[in-house]
């Protein structure tokens, strides 16, 4: 039988040109055994009707938040309650961030709310709404809040745009929602232990309006403080400057330079931590002397020349001095990745290193997907491109698989 089986199903449909496909979604839905009922937004009702749907799904279509027929039980409350899962698809800008905000405007958005089950959405939009930093920090303030989410795809879209943006299949969005029924609860096999993980860049200051820094956007050290917060560790999260929230749980120290960086690892690790995650792309190379006022260009030269000097070494001063059980490092490459990546290991005296190519366009700095090779002094595993929290639900297994052999 199923795992959809008897499983009750709340979709809501928002207004885009892809709810046409939540037709073919419900479809595989109920094909499989679930129970779906379907809830519109007004803009949805532009591009599907109520009538096609409630024929495909056999159930009337929800529209309205003060319906007197339904009202006359709280029927709102009533159906947020009798969902084991809410999917929204398409999910729009706009929805996401009224959810994100926790607007309760609409009957969707109220459902959203007042539900305990846990909310899939499939994002769907244009590709520069997709892009929008407003868009994006909604996007990692519902992930940081628990809410499940699966792409949005990369391809043609309506407006003839090409980029991320369309909506996954429905044949995709069924997989998830049958792989959700499927998964076992997650497990809290990493209480007890504290993880100390540092993400995002680093800013060297030049002068007090010009600084040194690098595209790293944080996402793959906030997501793997997720994962491990969702198995139960206590995470210590130590940022550069960013533009996502921390994950809820997380204990955010905001750093700016590297010495910054330093100075709060070894706060935090005055015990040491059983994990440590070097994720922050740590600048090389800081000013010498920072400029105390802004530096005027020069009208007789059309040149400027710094003198730089190197910035610690935080990862290696971390395996150094023993404050942690365990040490990972990142090793962001555009050539050689595997070797270069080995040495550092070795040089550094690290437990694992996590190397990514930040040459290819599709992964690694301000990419929602990544692709990574792990390695150890014995071993080499090659996870498959997955999104950022996928990969670190990934790593965290793998970095918890090695720790529990080597001990």
């Amino acid at each position: 039988m199923s795992n959809l089986a008897q499983k009750r199903i709340l979709l809501g449909i928002t207004g885009g040109i892809a709810a046409y496909k939540s037709i073919e979604l419900i479809r595989l839905l109920t094909k499989a055994g679930g129970d779906v009922q379907v809830v519109l937004t007004e803009g949805a009702k532009a591009f599907v009707t109520e009538m096609t749907l409630q024929a495909v799904s056999g159930h009337p279509v929800r529209s309205t938040l003060l319906d007197p027929n339904a009202e006359a039980g709280m029927g709102h409350i009533e159906l947020a309650k009798w969902a084991d899962l809410i999917v929204i698809a398409p999910a729009s800008a706009d929805f996401m961030a009224r959810y994100a905000q926790g607007m309760a405007n609409d009957l969707l958005s109220t459902l959203c709310l007042a539900t305990e089950s846990p909310v899939l959405l499939a994002p769907a939009m244009n590709q520069a709404m997709w892009k929008h930093p407003a868009t994006q920090a909604n996007a990692a303030l519902l992930s940081a809040r628990g809410v499940l989410s699966i792409g949005p795809a990369d391809g043609a879209q309506a407006c003839g745009d090409v980029g991320p943006g369309r909506m996954s299949e429905p044949s995709d969005i069924f997989d998830a929602i049958t792989e959700h029924f499927s998964a076992p609860a997650a497990s809290q096999d990493l209480a007890g232990q504290h993880w100390v993980i540092t993400a995002g860049p680093t800013m060297e200051a030049i002068d007090p309006v010009r600084f040194i820094s690098n595209h790293s956007s944080g996402k793959m050290g906030y997501a793997l403080a997720q994962a491990a917060l969702h198995r139960g560790a206590a995470v210590t999260l130590i940022s550069g400057p960013v533009q996502i929230p921390a994950p809820a749980g997380a204990k955010l120290i905001p750093v700016k330079s590297a010495d910054d960086m330093l100075a709060a690892c070894a706060t935090a690790m005055t015990h040491p931590a059983d994990v440590f995650i070097g994720a922050a792309a740590v600048a090389d190379f800081k000013m010498k002397q920072a400029s105390d006022q802004k530096m005027k260009k020069q009208s007789n030269t059309d040149e400027l020349h710094l003198t730089l000097v190197k910035n610690p070494d935080i990862i290696a001063a971390v395996a150094k001095n023993n404050w942690s059980k365990c040490v990972i490092g990142f090793a962001a490459e555009t050539q050689n990745v595997i070797e270069y990546a080995k040495d550092k290991l070795a040089r550094k005296g690290l437990d694992m290193i996590i190397a990514n190519d930040v040459s290819r366009a599709d992964i690694g700095f301000n990419q929602d997907e990544n692709q990574v090779s792990v390695i150890t002094k014995d071993a080499l595993w090659t996870p498959d491109k997955a999104t950022k929290t996928t990969l670190a639900t990934e790593l965290v297994s793998l970095i918890q698989q090695h720790t529990h052999s080597s001990h």
